[in-house]
């Protein structure tokens, strides 16, 4: 019989599957059954296995001059045998710069992202989990860092650090860190009342126990969600500071947002050489949005999903 008896009514969650399952277990199975979900983490997984099969793939060496012969200034040779996609302004092939500008993409973006997660639970325990004055002082620094925009921020500290892949990690962790610190802190707060937490505290054990053994394990869905939908922004942001000259020196290092620069002298001749770069940020930034989305619904015991 289906999950829907013949008066219409919901059948009860033994006739589901979802009876006696945990929390986590009830997530996986309505995240199988979310379409867009799906297809996000078939973009995600594609993007990862070509960032790390990138030598594999790639036809040739990555960030070479070998054709710069062939480069004229008024044209740049389009796709061909030898080069699918043809050549950039630099002499280089076309498709092996993509496929190593996602390596470049996906290790900043999940470094940054990891980094910023990181700093951003510790001062989410200390507000939320300590409270008090520190969630005071804690909170006070976290609104001053959400006044700036997060791409100024992220810019200002580039622009400090000097230009490099490092600078461009740590800038767009620090965009990040008020986001998880925030978050964080208020799953925190909402497991203050839970009886479990009355329990524990009533049981004699420590408030540091206590926070990191069980209100924290029981916090984390929320940010584990919002560091998936960050992963597209990180990405974006690591395009839009190589963009604005912050990134790598090296002009022919492989990166898609370092492409898009080298590109705009050559729109009217070639502007293949924008187009794939452009398309493959979007293509990996809607992925990894769709993703934490279906999550999202996925963790949320509401969903009907």
């Amino acid at each position: 019989m289906s999950a829907v008896d013949v008066l219409g009514t919901p059948a009860p969650a033994e006739a589901t599957g979802e009876a006696g399952a945990g929390p986590w277990l009830s997530a996986w199975r309505r995240l199988r059954r979310n379409p867009s979900g799906i297809v996000g983490a078939v973009i995600v997984l594609v993007f990862v296995l070509v960032a790390i099969a990138a030598p594999l793939l790639a036809p040739y060496r990555p960030a070479t001059s070998e054709w710069f012969g062939e480069v004229t200034p008024t044209t740049v040779p389009g796709p061909s045998d030898e080069h699918l996609l043809g050549l950039d302004s630099f002499g280089s092939d076309l498709l092996t710069q993509l496929i190593y500008g996602a390596r470049s993409s996906l290790v900043i973006g999940v470094v940054s992202t990891a980094i910023g997660l990181a700093a951003g639970a510790v001062l989410g325990i200390l507000a939320g989990g300590i409270g008090g004055k520190v969630d005071t002082i804690v909170m006070r620094v976290v609104d001053v860092l959400l006044s700036i925009p997060a791409l100024l921020l992220a810019v200002s500290v580039a622009a400090l650090l000097g230009r490099g892949s490092f600078s461009i990690m740590l800038a767009i962790s620090a965009a990040q860190v008020p986001i998880f610190a925030r978050l964080l802190r208020a799953s925190l707060l909402a497991q203050r009342g839970q009886d479990y937490v009355v329990a524990l505290r009533s049981l004699g054990l420590r408030q540091r126990r206590i926070v990191v053994g069980h209100m924290l394990p029981n916090s984390l869905g929320p940010v584990l969600v919002q560091a998936t939908l960050t992963l597209a922004t990180a990405v974006i942001e690591v395009a839009a500071l190589s963009f604005l000259g912050l990134g790598d020196p090296n002009p022919a290092v492989a990166e898609w947002g370092r492409m898009l620069v080298t590109a705009q002298d050559r729109l009217d001749q070639a502007p293949h050489l924008a187009l794939y770069p452009g398309i493959a940020i979007a293509i990996t930034a809607l992925g990894f949005t769709l993703l934490g989305e279906a999550l999202r619904e996925a963790l949320d015991p509401r969903s009907s999903r």
